[in-house]
């Protein structure tokens, strides 16, 4: 991340370097006047250095501008976008280093241009505003991106994992005895567990938890299920063991205050599902499980069931381990939540560890494919519950041809409701590049009883004539149409 020394010397040399060229003098010329030598000038138009008071003041008196203007952190109207941009939580907490920009790099490259950098950086921002995008998102987006770099496997955190089990003598069991996990956090960390106040309180029940840290109180609501509750028990483990001081206290999050604290609940929440879900075992089951000859939902369900993992955890694990272990680093995960009395599907959570394929996030409110699996099986969940009262998951699978495309993927897909919140459901599903490296993986790939379906982004970008599931006009495709028509129009004028 950058500091704040570092961005308070890169404004002063963009102003300095802004005024002098302003007065139309040359770098040589004010380094004379101001009794400078080039090179440090330089350095200080830079953001390399910032001069002593009795050197600024030579500056001052050199561009014809105050003392107190010089060292504000107020840039030009030309360059306010930049001085914005550099002062917000986004710039300052983005973890530069981790992406492997060093931040010296960034700085020379504003110093350098920061005309054209003001016009790159207000136009992301204006697209930001248009779109409603806040700082969270461009974290939350930092981060999947971290996830993809690392196709979502980290030695370090699987390693913490080993090292907590070796120091609280927990053997490498299905079913981790979740009294450990209560036993451990309250003699070990002090913390008091409540399953009454949360549950309880109306305003703030739609959470899952809640951590009082002036009290070390962890509040979970009693309506999770069993799976949901070893989850928040082994995550708050994992804050506490991995020393993640700057962290969210609510779940879900309630704000994202600073990619510090997305990045910690990510580890903490890899540390819980590792720990859940013992990567040995789960290698060993899915190997065993790969080589059936046909899909088999009921065996895929027991195998989740045999860990007492929520159908979100179960996927997570396979993206953390199928690239490792298995090879298959084109998959995808998606997670769409549902309320009963709507028409929407909401796109909650998406990881990519192929750029091929889609579908990806819309924030266009544009109608995601009704023939997607995804949404699919909420539907046929819904119907499930109407027939009789259930809580339990249902599991389906779909081969996706992508319409325009080559790209065709088998996607495994979860659907429950999603406790606590009433009327509410929610998907999990992966999906995998159908290739020739995943036919050797996976026997059940030729099953015939899987069904295969020609499947879209939206039906906005939709040309697909005959199709019986759209429930929106393809505006987009025929904004292209018509703007096809008027090209082939305009270049006849010119022949």
């Amino acid at each position: 991340m950058i500091s704040q020394s570092q961005i308070i010397k890169l404004i002063f040399g963009l102003k300095i370097k802004e005024l002098r060229q302003k007065k139309k003098l040359a770098p040589a010329e004010l380094a004379e006047r101001c009794g400078l030598s080039n090179s440090y000038l330089n350095e200080i138009e830079k953001g390399k250095k910032y001069p002593k008071s009795d050197k600024i003041f030579a500056l001052a008196e050199a561009l014809s501008v105050k003392y107190d203007e010089l060292v504000s952190l107020k840039l030009s109207k030309k360059l306010e976008p930049v001085s914005d941009f550099l002062n917000s939580h986004v710039f300052k907490e983005f973890p530069l280093e981790m992406f492997g920009i060093e931040p010296g790099k960034l700085i020379e490259l504003i110093s350098n241009a920061p005309l054209k950098m003001n016009a790159f950086i207000s136009t992301v921002m204006e697209i930001a505003r248009n779109y409603e995008m806040k700082q969270e998102h461009f974290y939350l987006a930092a981060l999947r991106s971290y996830q993809e770099m690392h196709d979502n496997y980290f030695e370090e955190l699987e390693n913490a994992v080993d090292s907590f089990t070796e120091k609280f003598k927990i053997k490498a069991k299905a079913q981790l005895n979740r009294k450990h996990l209560y036993n451990i956090l309250e003699s070990q960390y002090g913390y008091t567990i409540d399953k009454e106040k949360l549950t309880k309180n109306k305003t703030l029940g739609h959470f899952r938890s809640v951590f009082v840290p002036e009290s070390k109180t962890l509040m979970i609501n009693d309506g999770l299920s069993e799976s949901q509750k070893a989850f928040l028990l082994a995550r708050e483990i994992a804050f506490n063991f991995l020393e993640l001081n700057e962290r969210p206290h609510t779940t879900p999050p309630y704000k994202a205050k600073s990619f510090e604290e997305v990045l910690a609940n990510f580890k903490a929440s890899y540390f819980a599902v590792a720990l859940l879900l013992n990567r040995e075992l789960v290698i060993e089951d899915l190997r065993e499980f790969f080589k059936t000859p046909d899909w088999d939902s009921k065996e895929f369900l027991s195998l989740m069931s045999k860990y007492e993992a929520s159908p979100e955890m179960f996927l997570h694990r396979l993206t953390n381990l199928l690239p490792r272990y298995f090879g298959i680093k084109n998959l995808f995960f998606l997670r769409f939540s549902h309320k009963s009395n709507t028409k929407v599907y909401q796109l909650t959570k998406e990881l990519h560890l192929s750029k091929l394929h889609s579908p990806h996030g819309n924030e266009l409110s544009e109608h995601y494919c009704r023939r997607w699996i995804s949404l699919n099986i909420i539907e046929d969940l819904k119907k499930l519950q109407k027939k009789r009262k259930t809580s339990d998951p249902i599991v389906a699978v779909q081969k996706s041809s992508y319409l325009g495309t080559e790209n065709e993927y088998l996607c495994i897909s979860i659907a429950k409701p999603n406790s606590p919140e009433r009327n509410s459901h929610i998907s999990v599903t992966i999906g995998f590049l159908i290739d020739e490296h995943l036919k050797k993986k996976l026997h059940f790939l030729d099953d015939r009883n899987i069904v295969t379906r020609v499947v879209n982004e939206t039906c906005e970008r939709c040309p697909m004539e005959d199709c019986k599931e759209r429930v929106a006009e393809p505006v987009v495709i025929n904004n292209q149409d018509r703007m096809t028509v008027v090209e082939e129009n305009l270049a006849k004028l010119s022949s």
